[in-house]
């Protein structure tokens, strides 16, 4: 499975969305053109640490995107990927937000909310968010970012967590038709920001791709949604592939990677 795309720039200065917390707009800081965003989610412990590791290395903040009951006694397993032995805590969280990294919602219990009743999908992204706001030390509506399970939504979910959040993160392929670079649409509501992923096996040449197709453009967001590191998560990359990806996109004086929150302006 291959879904890859980028926002233009441009596109994320459109006008803005009643009910919206606020409007997002892509910062581009001075002398860059090009913006990559590494999404990593579901809230892997193990994984997590050694992103956000990695990212520091380099002066960089990692993108983390988690479970809000992954923690919890009563979290099932999800599909062959999501185990709850291997998923951190609030605590983890906490430490790692300490750290200057962005942590932000992935859903209450990671379901597919196109496929369940549209109360109880709002029920749950509810839940999410509360939950957040009460254990996520410094947490702030204004600034979050809310990443669907699966990259699934609908127009319709989309403006009801916009009135609740900054930002959400859905499947690119939802938002556009044309999956070419240079031929997609502007990006019809604000806040909806669209993502690429690939899965289940080791995603690291799928990555390399994307981001070198990515350069050759004249610039925009991409955004990739990737889980964890090695052997963890759906679609994995290799921390050795990271530390060198990050080592080598560093260099690259057109090209800033931030997290998808900030690289938001208020």
């Amino acid at each position: 499975m291959q879904r890859r795309s980028f926002l233009k720039h441009s596109a994320l200065a459109a006008a803005g969305l009643a009910g919206v917390a606020c409007t997002p707009r892509l910062k581009l800081p001075a002398k860059k053109t090009h913006v990559l965003t590494l999404s990593f989610d579901d809230g892997f412990k193990k994984s997590f640490y050694r992103i956000a590791e990695i990212h520091q290395e380099y002066g960089l903040k990692a993108c983390l995107n988690v479970i809000a009951t992954g923690h919890l006694p009563d979290f099932r397993k999800v599909d062959d990927w999501i185990l709850p032995e291997l998923l951190g805590d609030f605590d983890d969280w906490n430490r790692l937000a300490g750290r200057g990294h962005e942590v932000m919602p992935h859903s209450w219990q990671h379901l597919n909310l196109t496929k369940i009743p549209v109360s109880q999908a709002r029920e749950n992204i509810l839940k999410c968010l509360d939950y957040f706001e009460q254990h996520l030390d410094g947490y702030a509506p204004q600034k979050a970012v809310y990443n669907y399970a699966f990259d699934a939504s609908t127009e319709a979910l989309d403006l009801f967590t916009l009135q609740h959040v900054k930002a959400v993160r859905t499947g690119g392929w939802l938002l556009w038709e044309d999956e070419t670079y240079n031929t997609l649409p502007v990006m019809e509501k604000t806040g909806r920001l669209g993502c690429w992923t690939n899965g289940p096996d080791n995603n690291d040449r799928w990555v390399d791709r994307q981001v070198n197709e990515f350069l050759a453009t004249e610039g925009g967001w991409l955004i990739l949604n990737l889980h964890g590191l090695d052997q963890e998560g759906w679609g994995p990359i290799s921390a050795d592939y990271l530390d060198q990806l990050l080592k080598r996109l560093v260099r690259i004086d057109q090209l800033a990677i931030l997290p998808a929150g900030a690289a938001l302006a208020g």
